[in-house]
């Protein structure tokens, strides 16, 4: 008895393999790049907040110990 050989019904390319990827999986990363890439490019705009400085200097030993 013959074993059955398993055809594929997409066509094979010959580079390899073929993706297809769904629209939000191209569109998702699209816009949260611009969104991060829109909150870095306008700093400015941000406000510290006033009230506690325990914050405050844990950001600046943080800053501190980074530009190192």
């Amino acid at each position: 008895m013959a074993a059955r050989t398993y055809t594929s019904s997409h066509p094979r390319t010959r580079g390899g393999v073929e993706v297809r990827l769904p629209w939000w999986a191209v569109a998702l990363p699209a816009i949260a790049f611009a969104a991060l890439l829109l909150l870095i490019s306008a700093p400015g705009q941000a406000h510290a907040a006033a009230g506690d400085p325990a914050v405050a200097h844990v950001l600046q030993r943080i800053q501190q110990s980074l530009s190192l």
